[in-house]
């Protein structure tokens, strides 16, 4: 009898632990972001400097603990202004979003993308260090931002050199 009370324990513990595992890696680090802190930019071509652009229906969220949980789904109230002036973003893999958030589907987005029929642009590059904000449009102004680790970010995070053409990483990453 206590060997059998003894296993539903060690069952039970199990099961909580697993399901508040889950529940801090989908729900409890997220934060919603409000219109306010989009922060919706494209980097200028040649140049690098953001542009702000104007958007509507905004729907975002962020986490304190990790730079690359950044999704966010909007509209581009002229998306027909982009063209070849922003800087097109070299690799984007659109990482999936927790299943609640359900405007952002990375398997689409990234299907669009293969297919050419939406277009991947740098948001921002670096920031912070090894992150890219990559922001996906369509061209009927649907639009999907997303954050990921670039070349640079891929290689020091490994804890392998600075490759060539990278800036110097933070003392923090050294």
């Amino acid at each position: 009898m206590t060997g059998r009370i003894a296993i539903l324990v060690l069952l039970f513990s199990a099961l909580v632990a697993g399901a508040g595992l889950y529940y801090l890696q989908v729900w409890h680090y997220y934060d919603e972001l409000s219109a306010e802190d989009a922060n919706v930019q494209l980097l200028a071509a040649g140049t690098g400097e953001p542009v702000p652009f104007m958007f509507e229906n905004f729907k975002g969220i962020d986490a304190d603990s990790s730079p690359i949980r950044y999704r966010a789904c909007f509209d581009l109230t002229d998306p027909g202004v982009l063209g070849d002036a922003y800087e097109v973003a070299p690799a984007p893999e659109p990482l999936v979003a927790p299943r609640w958030f359900d405007c952002f589907d990375a398997g689409e987005i990234g299907r669009a993308l293969e297919e050419g029929r939406a277009v991947a642009y740098l948001g921002a590059s670096n920031d912070p260090y090894g992150v890219d904000r990559i922001v996906a449009v369509y061209p009927d102004g649907r639009a999907f931002a997303w954050t990921q680790l670039n070349r640079c970010g891929e290689v020091v995070f490994d804890g392998d050199p600075v490759p060539d053409g990278c800036p110097p990483p933070p003392e923090a990453y050294r």
